[in-house]
């Protein structure tokens, strides 16, 4: 009697999850401009539930939740699990959708097949998209506490019986196995990339860093190197490979204080020195670090944000978070290649060394490289691929860190905001200008590239 006590409390809760995110999670329209986006749907059977992406709104919310949770899982591992989200989301619901939208099979590096709709049997796109991303989360986060674990199923339970009432036993079956069938065949494809249950192992032992002038070395006592092989990793788009889409070399290290990296730690150590309140509190919004939900979930939140006040449907929801998925994932493979590539020292260790012993930056110092900028690279992908969507001029409020205690922020483009992300790393003191110009640069090039893919 507990148990179906407790389940019904659950399922009570998602619904008014559901239908706040539907017609009440408006609290954020009250700030944010919206863009009436054009859809192509016509008139469907109402068991494909194409219209609805609240769906969407609340796996992808439990995901940054876990993230915050659950152990190990750092910015590059973050940005891979949503990668794979929205390829699972995408996949699931592609037959379902109104327009000729082409699947990611043979155009993403080793996905080379998955399982295929039956022709005859009626499909929910909703249950579908909530048995996929249900089980996908669940391997994603496959250390998850057990709480949170009975979380996801009690979650995928309650959706399930909340959008089953049109269908028969047997569609809604048929709709839960397809689902559970395409995100299976995602993960097993996921265990190749190079980064399965990578989050066990953040920090390798047997990695040992270069010595020497201007090479990374660890800023804190007993830190190790996080991630030195995640540049390694397979990205998502072959186009994505090592080669032009790599950013350039880094400026020429120098201690000599006339050189040109001297003057970029000086403007680090006086910009840090000289911080306004304002510069001071963009460096703590976007810094996104520990028991966050990262900056690739950041990211995220911004584009959910997007999604619900531009009224997207289930498809194009779904379509959005894939490229945007896809995007973080490659940025953070890319951006980590050239951060254990290059070895850059990071601003502290210089300017301790050759300006003041005792400067500290604002933000705390990551445990790996300097070049290029994650935060940089993240927004950068994130930012064209919105611009792509949306246009250069869509005006919005970004409201996801008020649960953080901040404020929401207004911007008038996603370059506008990708550019207060980078630059927040300046602020921290935690990277060099070219690290995050660099990084950004670097994002928009990978975004490029997934625009070209065939969707």
């Amino acid at each position: 009697m507990k148990k179906t006590m407790r389940f019904n409390s659950i399922a009570i809760a998602v619904a008014v999850m559901l239908g706040v995110i539907q017609s009440g999670c408006r609290k954020e329209a009250d700030f944010v401009d919206k863009e009436k986006v054009s859809t192509s749907a016509t008139e469907r059977p109402s068991y494909h539930d194409g219209n609805n992406s609240a769906i969407i709104q609340t796996w992808y919310s439990t995901a940054l939740q876990l993230v915050k949770e659950t152990p190990g899982h750092t910015p590059p591992i973050v940005a891979r699990s949503l990668g794979y989200m929205g390829v699972t989301l995408y996949q699931a619901v592609l037959p379902g959708m109104e327009y000729n939208p082409r699947s990611l099979v043979g155009q993403l590096n080793g996905l080379s097949s998955l399982p295929a709709r039956a022709h005859e049997g009626q499909y929910s796109e909703s249950i579908i998209a909530n048995a996929a991303l249900a089980r996908i989360v669940k391997s994603l986060f496959a250390n998850a506490s057990a709480a949170n674990v009975l979380k996801i199923d009690s979650i995928e339970s309650a959706i399930k019986l909340q959008y089953s009432t049109h269908l028969n036993a047997s569609a809604l079956n048929r709709s839960v196995d397809y689902g559970h069938s395409i995100a299976d065949a995602v993960f097993n494809w996921s265990t190749t990339d190079g980064g399965y249950q990578a989050y066990l192992n953040n920090f390798p032992s047997g990695y040992i860093p270069p010595a020497g002038p201007g090479y990374w070395l660890p800023t804190a006592a007993f830190q190790k190197a996080m991630l030195p092989y995640w540049g390694s990793n397979r990205t998502f788009v072959p186009a994505d490979g090592p080669g032009p889409i790599d950013p350039p070399a880094p400026l020429a290290f120098s201690p000599e204080n006339n050189s040109a990296f001297y003057s970029e730690a000086m403007l680090v150590y006086n910009t840090v020195n000289n911080l306004t309140a304002e510069q001071r509190m963009i460096a703590n919004y976007w810094a996104d670090g520990g028991s966050t939900f990262t900056p690739p979930g950041h990211n995220i939140a911004i584009v959910l944000q997007v999604i619900r006040n531009s009224n997207l449907n289930l498809f194009q929801a779904s379509e959005l978070l894939a490229k945007v998925g896809i995007g973080l994932n490659d940025a953070g493979i890319i951006c980590w290649r050239c951060k254990f590539r290059t070895n850059l020292l990071r601003p502290v260790s210089y300017i301790n060394t050759y300006i003041s012993p005792s400067w500290t930056s604002l933000i705390p110092t990551p445990p790996f490289p300097s070049y290029t900028s994650g935060h940089a690279s993240f927004s950068g992908v994130t930012s064209q691929l919105l611009t792509y969507k949306f246009g250069d001029n869509f005006s919005f409020t970004d409201s996801a860190k008020i649960a953080y205690g901040f404020a929401p922020r207004s911007f008038n483009s996603f370059n506008n905001a990708a550019d207060e992300a980078a630059i927040s790393r300046l602020y921290g003191g935690i990277h060099y200008s070219f690290d995050n110009d660099n990084g950004k640069a670097c994002g928009k090039l990978i975004a490029e590239n997934i625009a070209r893919l065939n969707w």
